[in-house]
């Protein structure tokens, strides 16, 4: 099915040409419609209070959006709460590393950030400072892809819900205009079903970024198309890019590649019964060079016993000589 109209449910780039779709756009003339399915409220303080976090008793926070940095930051203000120096902050991007100069100053020493924008990457980098104590400033959901992977990982962590969604009027769009969809939060799944309930009949497709919202979209009885990120698309402009043009999102290894490594493979190793594998030695099928290695390794071992017989002889000749004196 070609791809000619996108509904994505997310801000406009204040500048496409310098954003990821800038391809599918100027590239692929594919036509993008921008509009976030939801507003953020932040959570009051009298409601945060009740949960008793206090925010100062961590010793690192884990940000996964600008949004999570922004109520971190008016929370701590408006329980005035002073967020101490040594503070360590782990973001799932450098975008959002950087954001945090709004904030504070730039310290690489207490900011770490992953490179691919996949959240289980920082999971790993956090997992290398296990006596930190974090705070996850999130939304009110109960469990999200991220708490999961906390929750995996076995890291001191405390949720702290500090804001919350709520459902936009869609129905100045109509789902038969468009040929696909990209949702990026269980809450853009939720108002795309609250404003289309027949959403499932319209026949548009569904792009997900994230396993809570592809999660969401199958509870709502929505056909998934595009699932994102992956190591081969980790963001959802490169995922609709390979869509659109017809790639694959994880490319297989070439037949000569795979040829190759199975060449390489039998070369050096042999099964055994069970299917373990166990490295042998190369063979040298020419007689007359095998003879002349044998024989070479012959001479370097009997070199080596003349060198130690020596050296002993020395040694005894040096003890008798003192014994002597």
């Amino acid at each position: 099915m070609k791809i000619n109209k996108i509904l994505v449910s997310q801000p406009a780039p204040a500048e496409i040409d310098k954003s990821p779709y800038k391809n599918l756009v100027g590239k692929y003339n594919v036509d993008l419609t921008f509009y976030k399915f939801f507003d953020v409220v932040g959570i009051s303080v009298s409601d945060f209070r009740k949960t008793r976090i206090h925010l100062a008793e961590h010793t690192a926070v884990v940000f996964n959006s600008k949004m999570s940095v922004d109520h971190f930051f008016r929370m701590s203000k408006e329980l005035r709460e002073v967020i101490p120096e040594t503070m360590k902050y782990f973001c799932s991007s450098e975008a959002i590393a950087l954001y945090l100069q709004n904030y504070i100053q730039y310290r690489k020493r207490k900011i770490f950030f992953g490179t691919s924008q996949l959240f289980g990457e920082l999971v790993e980098m956090m997992t290398k400072h296990r006596e930190e104590k974090f705070l996850f400033p999130c939304s009110d959901e109960k469990q999200t892809e991220y708490t999961k992977a906390l929750d995996k990982a076995k890291l001191k962590y405390t949720k702290a819900p500090m804001y919350t969604s709520v459902p936009k009027d869609l129905k100045e769009f109509k789902l038969s205009d468009f040929d696909m969809i990209a949702l990026f939060s269980p809450y853009g799944v939720r108002s795309l079903m609250a404003n289309f309930p027949n959403a499932a009949e319209s026949g548009v497709l569904i792009a997900a970024f994230g396993s809570s919202t592809q999660a969401a979209i199958k509870e709502a009885g929505l056909k998934l198309t595009i699932a994102a990120p992956t190591k081969a698309a980790p963001s959802m402009a490169m995922a609709l890019e390979n869509y659109v043009t017809g790639k694959d999102i994880l490319d297989a290894p070439t037949k000569a590649a795979v040829s190759k490594k199975v060449e390489k493979s039998s070369k050096t190793t042999v099964s055994i019964g069970t299917g373990s594998s166990k490295k042998v030695k190369p063979v040298i099928a020419n007689k007359a060079v095998y003879k002349q290695r044998m024989e070479e390794k012959r001479a370097e071992a009997a070199a080596r016993r003349a060198a130690r017989a020596a050296e002993r002889k020395a040694k005894e000749a040096a003890a008798e000589k003192g014994e002597n004196q």
